[in-house]
């Protein structure tokens, strides 16, 4: 290998052109040499846009390229397994968008996949390498809210595009699959702790996706979570760590500001503000390439081991089982 890592993009969807793919590009120890679509055309076009060096008719042909080291796949979510072990058997690190897989099942066959041919697997949520997350966490453990008892979670949108692939069960749509995997991972990230149950509603489309969901995480301590998800709503994209003597409150939790800073909130009674944490203005998807390119080139763990999409996908499987059923889920 170089000595930085050289990535190809599998898919020319949106979110990778518009905001991933410029993030490993300025990302240090990284190079985006080739991108692919399953139209020739639209894989040159986008090439050309952006500055990539390669382009490929096929995301076959650009797994068979050798100087390849490593693939970024922001594929809809029924195609992650698929493509992720298909880019393991030809020895190339993987960067998967989230959620991992459609269950927890097929995120354990990634992850072994990906094992067995020695290279590194990792999920996109890339907020977990931001220093207002760190933040968060460590005021929490510092003690300036007190006992934790309870964590507010959430991230809605309202999705208005028709026929938008999030919208269609067959591609793995769905709230919880596409936001709601964020406010788990937030919950779990936070306690550090498995929940041991849930409970959970949802509300389901014609098409059988939930585009409205709330569930309770019942972890370890008497610490409860309470996420909600939803395609309809506003933009919402926050949380609030409730302790016995006050509350921390981030409300641009998933996807923080490169141009501003950071901001966490102390709040006391009636939520009154005390104090505001700054953390430093930092683009949070460059942050997790050079921690997944830091790696590869050492030879060394990523942050998140791929394991933690397993656990965070063992939940994510729990709150749908109790939302369809309506009963408590043991995790």
């Amino acid at each position: 290998m170089a000595d930085f890592v050289r990535w190809g993009v599998l898919s020319t969807a949106g979110h990778g052109t518009n905001t991933v793919i410029p993030a490993l590009q300025a990302a240090s120890g990284g190079r985006v040499a080739a991108i692919a679509s399953r139209d020739a055309g639209r894989a040159q076009e986008w090439a050309a846009k952006l500055g990539i060096p390669h382009s490929y008719g096929s995301y076959e042909a650009l797994l068979d390229d050798p100087d390849i080291d490593a693939v970024y796949i922001p594929l809809p979510n029924n195609l992650h397994r698929e493509w992720t072990i298909r880019a393991a058997g030809a020895g190339k690190h993987v960067l998967c968008e989230k959620p991992l897989a459609l269950n927890a099942a097929e995120a354990a066959e990634m992850v072994a996949a990906c094992r067995q041919a020695g290279v590194t697997l990792a999920e996109t949520f890339q907020w977990r390498h931001h220093p207002q997350s760190h933040r968060a966490r460590a005021l929490l453990r510092g003690g300036v809210i007190g006992t934790l008892r309870l964590i507010e979670a959430g991230f809605t949108f309202p999705l208005t595009r028709p026929g938008d692939i999030r919208l269609l069960p067959e591609l793995g749509g769905g709230a919880l699959y596409d936001v709601g995997c964020y406010a788990i991972s937030l919950a779990r990230y936070i306690t550090g702790a498995e929940p041991e149950a849930v409970t959970a509603q949802a509300t389901w489309t014609e098409s059988g996706v939930d585009d409205l969901l709330v569930a309770t995480l019942a972890f370890p301590d008497g610490v409860l979570a309470h996420i909600n998800c939803s395609l309809r709503l506003v933009l919402r994209q926050y949380f609030e760590l409730v302790g016995t003597d006050g509350a921390l409150v981030v409300n641009r939790a998933y996807k923080p500001l490169e141009d501003a800073p950071g901001e966490i909130v102390r709040c006391t009674q009636n939520r009154a503000p005390v104090e505001t944490y700054t953390t430093p203005a930092l683009n949070s998807f460059v942050l997790m390439a050079q921690d997944f390119n830091r790696a590869v080139l050492a030879g060394s763990e990523v942050p998140f081991p791929a394991e933690d999409a397993v656990l965070n996908m063992r939940v994510i499987d729990a709150v749908y089982e109790a939302a369809r059923s309506g009963r408590q889920v043991a995790v």
